[in-house]
């Protein structure tokens, strides 16, 4: 009886490897001709951004009931998507939760703003990025920024057109991104002339149809 188990364990080994064999020197195969195909810093640092892009819209593909109110005020004015200023809130500092609202190259406030975008790029000095070197009373002037055809907005009427104030700087994106074309529908030409990125179009556009979707939705359970 023990030397039929031992026969029955050796058939079952020898089986065991026969299947197990062949498949790990083929899977090892491939393992080593991708490695050495496309294992490249390149496609592993490209493999890698995607997996955290993937991750990060996860993580951020909710938008934040306190300032939809201003979303929609600011895109009536402007005859645009709310959503979409929804998607470049979310993109330019993640509905302001940075710990900064001042980017490295210059750009200001909850939307990012340029200050030579705010004020117009007539104003004396703007080239090149748009840092420019504007005094703050001129910065923050509707009338300056009238006078040298910026895009700065007084949204709450308290004669200041702030960069950093919430709702000048939604106001201030809806107005950019209506005369960049997304008034007429031409919402990607005016998500790429905010930010000259296909990386930053792609990422705006996938908020922008996400939070479309919510909106949506939103919208039908609230009519049932």
């Amino acid at each position: 009886m023990k030397k039929r188990r031992l026969r029955r364990s050796v058939r079952v080994t020898i089986a065991f490897l026969v299947l197990f064999v062949p498949v790990a020197v083929t899977l090892f195969t491939i393992s080593a001709i991708l490695f050495v195909n496309f294992g490249t810093k390149e496609v592993i640092d490209k493999s890698a951004d995607v997996l955290f892009t993937i991750h990060d819209r996860q993580t951020g593909a909710t938008v934040p009931q306190e300032y939809i109110p201003i979303y929609i005020a600011a895109a009536e004015e402007y005859n645009i998507p709310w959503t979409l200023l929804a998607a470049h809130h979310r993109i330019e500092t993640r509905f302001s939760t940075m710990r900064t609202d001042v980017s490295p190259v210059g750009a200001e406030g909850p939307m990012q703003f340029m200050p030579c975008t705010f004020v117009g790029w007539n104003y004396p000095g703007c080239k090149e990025l748009g840092k420019g070197s504007i005094p703050e009373k001129d910065k923050t002037n509707p009338d300056v920024i009238a006078k040298y055809g910026g895009y700065g907005v007084d949204a709450n009427g308290d004669g200041i057109a702030d960069p950093f104030d919430m709702e000048d700087a939604i106001f201030s994106a809806a107005n950019y991104l209506s005369d960049s074309g997304a008034a007429d529908g031409n919402i990607e030409k005016a998500v790429f002339t905010y930010n000259h990125s296909e990386k930053y179009v792609e990422d705006v556009l996938w908020y922008y149809h996400e939070f479309e979707e919510q909106r949506k939705q939103s919208e039908r359970q609230a009519k049932k």
